[in-house]
């Protein structure tokens, strides 16, 4: 009887932490204009599409890293991959480290 009341509790707080953990998880989805493009296939980096969603991807990385880490960057110089990057490069650096090392290792040019 007892593992039946432990099995019960357990069970309840496995769905409490479930439940709680989507709900605060929903607020952090991709913005619409690009999860509108979630899941398509693109035929190559000319398609409208693409270059369409690779700009928005862009714009919200540069949103999210300037309020992040305060840096002003142009979307036209880098791509939507080399900004994941700096952002990714940017959470791991150290406090007393320069940005511009960082920035100096991506072309800037598309």
């Amino acid at each position: 009887m007892k593992s039946r009341g432990w099995l019960f509790i357990l069970t309840v707080l496995i769905g409490v932490t479930l439940f709680f953990s989507y709900g605060l998880s929903k607020d952090k989805g991709l913005p619409p204009e690009i999860s509108t493009y979630g899941g398509k296939l693109f035929k190559g980096i000319q398609d409208p599409e693409f270059q369409n969603y690779d700009l928005a991807l862009r714009n919200h990385l540069i949103r999210r890293i300037h309020k992040n880490f305060g840096i002003e960057l142009d979307p036209k110089n880098y791509s939507g991959f080399d900004l994941l990057e700096i952002e990714a490069l940017a959470k791991c650096k150290k406090s007393d480290e320069s940005l511009d090392i960082i920035l100096k290792m991506f072309p800037r040019s598309k």
